[in-house]
C-alpha cells in the first residue's frame, strides 16, 4: 500500500507543472501523504518514501552526470516511477531507430555522433539533442543557414551529445503536435500542443511556451501511438505513465516525434476528471 509518495521536481520548475494542482490534491484525497521535493536536495532521505514519482525534473538533460547516479541510488531504496530500465530507454531519442526497425512510423532522423561528418539537408530542417527536454537546444534552419546549424551541432557535440537532424514538417507550424497520453500501457487521453521553434536560435528558459488544447484522436493517430507504446510494453512492460507525441508528415500520415517516459507532462488540464482519477489509480497501484 502506498502511504507516502514523493512528487519529484526541481527548483526552477516549482509552480510551473500544470499537472500538479490537479493530481497532488487528488492523491491526498486518497489518504496519501504527498511531498513535493527537489531531486537534487541532499537533505532528502529517499528511503522514507513508498514511491518516488518523477514529474518535473526538467533540468536533468544538462545534469546527466548527477541525475543518472541519483536515479540509481533512489532505485536501490524505494519504488521508482517510472522504473529505471524504462527511464534509461526513453531518455535518449536514439530509441527512434528501434521504433523504426519495429515498423512504427517515426519522423525521419539522422543521428550525428560526435566526431562524425555533419551532412545537412537542402530543405528546411531541425537540429536537436538526443537527450533533451522542454525544446531546449532545438531550432529550425533553412537552406541558407548551414553555418548556424553546424555551430549548433558542434555545441551539442562539445556537450557530449548526439545531434539529431530531422526534416522540418510543414504541418507543425499550423497544426502543432499531438501528445497521446498512456497510463499503465493503455490510452487515456490526448491533447494538441503548439510551440514556435526558434529559427537558428535558442530557447531561453526551462521550456518553450506552449498553447495546449484537448484533442479527440483519430483512429489513425491512435494506431500509431499504440504501436509505439506496444514496442515499449513488449520490451520493458507497461510503464505507469507515458506520452507519445505525434506529428503529421508532408504526405498526410502520422509519425512519432518522441516517446516521453521520464518526466512527461500529461496535459491533465486538457482532460476530464476521469483522467486524473486514472492517473492517481495508476500511481497507487
Amino acid at each position: 500500500m502506498i502511504e507516502h509518495l514523493a512528487w519529484v521536481t526541481t527548483a526552477p520548475a516549482r509552480g510551473r507543472d500544470v499537472d500538479a494542482p490537479l493530481a497532488v490534491p487528488a492523491l491526498r484525497a486518497e489518504g496519501v501523504r504527498v511531498e513535493v521535493v527537489d531531486w537534487d536536495d541532499p537533505a532528502v532521505d529517499w528511503s522514507r518514501f513508498d514511491r518516488v514519482v518523477l514529474r518535473s525534473t526538467w533540468d536533468y538533460p544538462e545534469r546527466l552526470a548527477e541525475f543518472g547516479p541519483w536515479l540509481e541510488r533512489v532505485d536501490t531504496v524505494t519504488d521508482l516511477v517510472n522504473p529505471l530500465p524504462v527511464i534509461r530507454w526513453s531518455h535518449d531519442k536514439r530509441y527512434l531507430a528501434e521504433l523504426a526497425s519495429a515498423g512504427v512510423p517515426v519522423t525521419p532522423t539522422r543521428f550525428v555522433e560526435p566526431g562524425s561528418e555533419v551532412v545537412l539537408p537542402g530543405d528546411d530542417f531541425v537540429v536537436k539533442p538526443a537527450v533533451g527536454a522542454g525544446s531546449r537546444e532545438v531550432a529550425s534552419y533553412g537552406p541558407g543557414q548551414h553555418r548556424q546549424a553546424h555551430e549548433h551541432v558542434t555545441r551539442l557535440h562539445e556537450a557530449g551529445q548526439v545531434a539529431l537532424v530531422q526534416p522540418y514538417l510543414r504541418s507543425v507550424a499550423g497544426e502543432g503536435e499531438w501528445p497521446m497520453i498512456f497510463l499503465e500501457g493503455g490510452f487515456s487521453h490526448a491533447a494538441n500542443k503548439r510551440i514556435t521553434l526558434p529559427r537558428a536560435g535558442r530557447i531561453d528558459g526551462l521550456f518553450a511556451e506552449e498553447t495546449n488544447a484537448a484533442h479527440d484522436p483519430s483512429p489513425e493517430q491512435l494506431a500509431v501511438a499504440e504501436a509505439a507504446m506496444g514496442v515499449v510494453t513488449d520490451q520493458l512492460g507497461a510503464p505507469t505513465y507515458g506520452r507519445v507525441d505525434l506529428v503529421r508528415d508532408d504526405e498526410g500520415g502520422f509519425r512519432v516525434l518522441e516517446v516521453e517516459l521520464v518526466e512527461p507532462s500529461l496535459f491533465l488540464p486538457c482532460a476530464d476528471s476521469a483522467a486524473v482519477d486514472r492517473f492517481v489509480a495508476a500511481l497507487l497501484r
